[in-house]
């Protein structure tokens, strides 16, 4: 074996997922979301669960109806419990992959269930998001998460709503939003 084909190649579908997020970031919601559908329908509801959890964590982003967002958001979730095998994803067990998803996971589904105006749902996901946050290396990410988990629950107190009334921390585009992981 030649020098350095021991290394993995590179995903495609994590590159593909990557591109179209860049897509949402840029702020072509609509066409990210059709393309999301589309590589949905190519991976499948029971296709590689690393590629279905950061998928549906991305789609998620990518809705208009909260509902919808917080059913990829559970669906996100759901893919990434079968990486670690563990449901309660507190123990650090699974894939590096996971782990690292669970924080901002579980963070997204405190947000949904808060503005669907399910508070103790949402409590409970940021204690989940506060205790998986604990595993995140110092950095930008971790740094960035954890201050949207400290956002969230002061929101969740009554502390901290937006200036703007619509009880996202950051006001209606959702800067709030945790950051996502890159695929």
């Amino acid at each position: 074996m030649a020098k350095g084909q021991e290394q993995a190649a590179p995903d495609a579908v994590l590159t593909r997922i990557g591109q179209v997020a860049m897509l949402h970031h840029a702020g072509d919601r609509e066409e990210a979301r059709h393309r999301f559908l589309a590589l949905w329908a190519e991976i499948g509801e029971h296709g590689d669960a690393l590629h279905r959890c950061t998928l549906a964590h991305y789609l998620a982003d990518a809705q208009d109806d909260p509902q919808e967002e917080l059913a990829w958001d559970l669906r996100a979730l759901s893919a990434a419990e079968e990486l670690t095998g563990d449901p309660s994803a507190d123990r650090g067990e699974g894939t590096p992959a996971a782990r690292a998803l669970y924080p901002s996971l579980h963070l997204n589904l405190a947000a949904d269930y808060d503005r669907l105006g399910h508070r103790e749902a949402a409590r409970l996901h940021l204690r989940h998001a506060r205790a998986a946050a604990e595993t995140l290396a110092p950095g930008r990410y971790g740094e960035g998460v954890r201050a949207s988990i400290d956002r969230l629950e002061l929101r969740l107190d009554g502390a901290g709503r937006g200036a703007d009334g619509s009880g996202r921390p950051d006001g209606p585009q959702g800067r709030g939003r945790p950051p996502r992981q890159r695929p």
